[in-house]
């Protein structure tokens, strides 16, 4: 299994919105990085990843687990758009700010600091264990 952390404009769609959707998920559609494209291409199935208000919280705010590989974005007839289904698996107890990643020195090399811009980004390991004990679940 591998980690993964993926942003979300929350008034676009929010960790509640994807809550609300219950087993069956949501397409994380609209991404037009290729970058963030390439990484959904790497996903497999039962796959975690964070997920991270952007833009006003600035927070990871719970995990999602990938439940469908990479296929067609169905936003757009344009076949180089690919996206995966998501659903919710558990909320943070406390969200991970931004400025709490920023203040880890364990966080230092993180790609949410380096390539701040990425909607879609790798997670290690290790980083993962780290934000998740300072949200308050269990790695």
């Amino acid at each position: 299994m591998r980690f993964w952390l993926m942003k979300s404009e929350p008034e676009v769609f929010s960790w509640t919105d994807l809550v609300a959707r219950g087993e069956t998920g949501e397409e994380w559609d609209g991404v037009r990085n290729y970058q963030a494209r390439n990484y959904m291409r790497e996903m497999k199935l039962g796959d975690r990843a964070f997920f991270y208000h952007s833009q006003s919280d600035k927070a990871v705010v719970g995990i999602c687990e990938v439940i469908a590989a990479a296929h067609p974005d169905s936003t757009t007839d344009d076949p180089r758009w690919d996206c995966v289904d998501v659903r919710a698996r558990q909320a943070f107890e406390t969200p991970v700010t931004l400025a709490m990643v920023k203040a880890e020195p364990g966080l230092a090399e993180m790609a949410l600091l380096r390539q701040s811009r990425l909607s879609v980004q790798p997670v290690t390991t290790e980083e993962w264990r780290i934000v998740c004990t300072m949200g308050g679940v269990d790695p």
